[in-house]
């Protein structure tokens, strides 16, 4: 959940931009979450804060201080001052003041995961450690992008036919008294 905020003039939008220890659900039996420590050593770059992840709409950057992000126990907190010029700046504080835009998400590579696999099948992913951090963003449908979806899917999938073939030769190796 993002604030709005209006000090004499000087607008901001404030909020988490991801909470530690809770449950993305990636797919039905697949879900992700993130370890605290995890952005640790990646907030030193140049992250910018985006519309929905379009490029296109920049409006706020950490290099030039008009994105202002940390780290605390909950977990990834930012503000960004609302340039009052930018009219699509201006157009998502008020959407995000209505209610209308109340979810976020983030762009980003994962250096470092843990892969559980339960008795029931479903895996989950704990992220413990971004590196890099591209960008955080503000989207009416807070969830990890598509494109991020279909490398987890193709991962396990990937995963389970590795699984299967070492499976199929150390049985093959057996029977053949190896």
């Amino acid at each position: 959940q993002f604030n709005t905020r209006d000090d004499g003039g000087n607008l901001a939008i404030e909020g988490y931009f991801a909470v530690f220890d809770s449950n993305y659900e990636i797919a039905p039996g697949m879900s992700e979450s993130i370890a605290p420590g995890a952005f640790d050593k990646t907030l030193s770059g140049d992250i910018r804060a985006l519309i929905n992840h379009d490029t296109t709409l920049v409006i706020g950057r950490t290099t030039n201080g008009t994105l202002e992000l940390k780290v605390d126990s909950r977990g990834l907190w930012g503000r960004i001052k609302v340039n009052p010029n930018d009219t699509e700046a201006v157009n998502i504080y008020q959407r995000t003041a209505r209610g209308d835009i109340t979810g976020c998400s983030f762009g980003f590579e994962i250096e470092s995961e843990t892969r559980t696999v339960s008795d029931d099948g479903s895996v989950h992913y704990m992220i413990n450690k971004v590196n890099p951090l591209y960008e955080v963003s503000l989207t009416p449908f807070p969830a990890y992008e598509a494109t991020h979806i279909e490398a987890r899917h193709r991962d396990e999938e990937n995963f389970k036919k590795r699984s299967l073939d070492e499976w199929k030769n150390a049985m093959k190796a057996k029977l053949k008294g190896e």
